[in-house]
């Protein structure tokens, strides 16, 4: 018979003893005596792998956990967020403990987060690590109550919001918001060809709409607050053509009345949203990106535009397929 081999995880057919054990003691709790004698890779010698380089950003990206964030009128609201925090990492280092970005969370769960917070989670956590730069974002959907356009219903609209936060080597604080507005969009062209129809033919068209995006980054002036509800207004009065919650009929037909009334192409709501933001002299900076999700063509229509602070934002988006809704 062949002699089987000693495993060193499982017990052999032939009844020998693995030579690790894999017991988990759920009842141990290390003393500080080992506790101090846990391995740390921070005093490892040569660990560093590839080119012994700075590191832009290094962190953790997508934790969540529950927090709670200010209303403009009432209570606050306990949201689900996703958190993405990091740091740089200087040369001839490795590791940077990443359990203190979510420590350093819970360490506030109980706080109202506004991006003020942020300033203090960064510049401690900064000083923790040692980092000379450090940013944190969290994502969540906030929701707003819509009243419907005629028949008196109500209903919560909810809208993909983030606060990020940066600080730099010199500890300087900049606080941004990352807004999306979710809107129709009926085509002037399309329109005036439906009533060209109409009076010349008596053939009834109808112009071409669609859903539509337009995310909007805001840098928050130094010592400003801006809520949500202020950020939302101002897409609102812009575009006008929310898309709806509660709908009766009376409604639907309010919306086709609105649209009719509102019509615009993509450059239009880039310039209309524009228009209301850098009226906002608590807003330092921003960048708004349109995406019109075309119901005639079989690509979208885009436009990108920026208030144009030297140093600060650029027209350079390119993620639209972030803004397909």
């Amino acid at each position: 018979m062949k002699k089987q081999p000693r495993l060193y995880l499982h017990r052999t057919a032939s009844g020998a003893e693995p030579r690790i054990s894999r017991r988990f003691d759920e009842k141990h709790r290390p003393t500080p005596a080992e506790m101090a004698e846990l391995p740390d890779m921070m005093c490892a010698v040569d660990a560093i792998q590839g080119a012994n380089v700075p590191i832009q950003q290094v962190g953790v990206s997508n934790f969540k956990l529950p927090l709670k964030f200010a209303v403009k009128r009432g209570q606050p609201v306990v949201l689900e967020t996703s958190v993405t925090g990091s740091v740089s990492l200087q040369a001839d280092l490795k590791g940077i403990n990443m359990s203190r970005i979510v420590r350093s969370f819970y360490d506030h769960a109980d706080r109202v987060f506004s991006l003020d917070v942020l300033e203090r989670i960064l510049a401690g956590y900064r000083r923790k690590v040692g980092s000379l730069e450090a940013r944190i974002k969290l994502s969540f959907s906030y929701p707003i109550l819509q009243h419907s356009l005629r028949s008196g219903l109500a209903g919560h609209q909810f809208y993909k919001v983030a606060f990020e936060g940066t600080m730099d080597r010199e500890g300087r604080f900049r606080k941004f918001v990352h807004f999306d507005f979710v809107y129709s969009s009926a085509c002037p062209c399309s329109a005036e060809l439906s009533e060209h129809a109409r009076d010349t033919r008596g053939a009834y068209a109808i112009p071409h709409s669609q859903r539509s995006k337009a995310r909007v980054i805001v840098e928050v002036a130094p010592g400003r607050k801006l809520a949500i509800e202020d950020l939302h207004a101002h897409c609102l009065r812009a575009l006008k053509t929310e898309t709806q919650v509660m709908v009766k009929r009376e409604d639907e037909q309010a919306f086709a009345e609105m649209n009719g009334a509102y019509i615009k192409f993509v450059e239009d709501a880039a310039r209309l949203v524009y228009e209301r933001l850098v009226s906002d002299v608590r807003i330092h900076d921003f960048q708004v990106a349109c995406s019109h999700l075309e119901s005639l063509h079989s690509h979208d229509a885009i436009s990108v535009i920026c208030k144009g602070v030297p140093g600060g934002f650029a027209a350079d988006f390119n993620d639209f397929q972030s803004l397909i809704c």
